[in-house]
């Protein structure tokens, strides 16, 4: 089994706090967090957690109202980053018959299916510790860690993140090609939204 792991838990500062996961993308109105979710789902990952942090009142209620396939598990301290999230997540699918975890950012709504699917199926063809898509010499979400490398995420310093335990292993890792402008295409201020969307961040409602 390979859990795929949404992180949902950072504050969305440069969004002026509004929940990421909730905003939309393009005429179908569905959410940042319905996209990604349904990619992964495509993708092949039978076994979806999100992980909230600041706005889990508000994505916890979204998830149900929209009966997302997936558990909510909350990060009760998502000052300390997205490792801590990644973190939690652990805490909650490691088990015997995890093969490894599929972690991906909800900073990337636009992620395809095929994407998913690829980087699955080589890690499952190769059995390499890290697997991730790459472009031009840039990489991209989602990355599988392998169960090898559980124990050294968890023991991670989380104001350091994951980078480090990446670049130790990305020697003996995989990477896949892909051309996917959503396995790299990060949405992170308005500006993003607009260049990524052709649009303006709708206005919030509240």
């Amino acid at each position: 089994m390979i859990p795929g792991i949404v992180l949902t838990g950072g504050a969305s500062s440069r969004m002026g706090h509004r929940p990421k996961a909730l905003l939309p993308t393009e005429r179908d109105n569905q959410t940042f967090l319905q996209r990604i979710v349904s990619a992964l789902c495509q993708g092949g990952v039978d076994d979806v957690l999100v992980v909230t942090g600041y706005h889990h009142d508000e994505i916890a209620e979204a998830v149900e109202q929209a009966r997302l396939p997936v558990r909510v598990v909350r990060n009760p301290n998502p000052q300390r980053g997205q490792l801590s999230s990644l973190q939690s997540a652990l805490k909650v699918v490691d088990h015997p018959g995890v093969q490894a975890v599929l972690v991906t950012l909800i900073d990337l709504p636009l992620l395809s299916p095929s994407t998913v699917r690829a980087v699955l199926e080589t890690y499952r063809s190769s059995g390499a510790p890290l697997v991730r898509p790459a472009r031009n010499q840039r990489h991209g979400h989602p990355v599988v860690f392998d169960r090898l490398l559980f124990e050294e995420l968890r023991q991670a310093d989380p104001e350091r993140g994951a980078k480090p335990i990446v670049r130790a292993h990305a020697a003996e890792g995989c990477e896949v090609t892909v051309d996917d402008d959503g396995a790299f295409s990060d949405v992170d201020t308005p500006e993003d939204y607009r260049r990524v969307f052709g649009r303006p961040l709708p206005q919030d409602d509240n």
